[in-house]
């Protein structure tokens, strides 16, 4: 099985997608972690995550970018968080693809597909609020829009959450 879960910052879409990963039957759950803390929000944001996933076993690898490389047993349920994250490390961080990286979380997600019984990709809704950006920015997110549009193609389900109700649109 394969889900995406999507939402905006803070509305419920992390609990929900850990919920799915619950539902899955294997006994290893392997949370990938792709944010990398810059200040002392993104530290207490990952504080909070895992006193989230504390009672819940699930093991932890940290990977800000090149899914790629991650070996994964096959009795196992993936949960990957957060999308964004990763295509921000992939675009700006120096270690990332640059301008492969669509190719290079594509390919990385079908990986994952590839080796785990599950798995639960969630991403962020960055997209209405209106605001007029950089050309950076823009890029990020038609970036960002690219990879959700496929996750929502090569996933079974979807999700998103919105004031933290789950809403299925696939």
């Amino acid at each position: 099985m394969f889900v995406t879960v999507t939402g905006g910052s803070g509305s419920g879409k992390s609990a929900f997608a850990e919920e799915q990963i619950l539902k899955f039957p294997e006994k290893n759950r392997l949370y990938i972690a792709t944010m990398v803390c810059f200040d002392e929000e993104s530290r207490q944001r990952v504080k909070r995550h895992r006193k989230m996933r504390k009672e819940k076993h699930f093991d932890t690898l940290e990977c800000p970018t090149d899914l790629v490389h991650v070996r994964i047993p096959k009795d196992t349920a993936v949960l990957l968080e957060c999308m964004s994250n990763l295509a921000a490390n992939e675009v700006f961080s120096p270690e990332g693809a640059k301008e492969h990286a669509y190719e290079a979380i594509c390919d990385g997600i079908l990986h994952l597909k590839e080796q785990a019984a599950d798995v639960c990709v969630v991403t962020n809704e960055i997209f209405s609020d209106g605001m007029v950006y950089d050309k950076e920015t823009e890029n990020y997110q038609r970036l960002l829009g690219r990879i959700n549009a496929y996750l929502a193609e090569i996933s079974d389900v979807c999700y998103e959450v919105v004031y933290g109700i789950p809403l299925r649109i696939k």
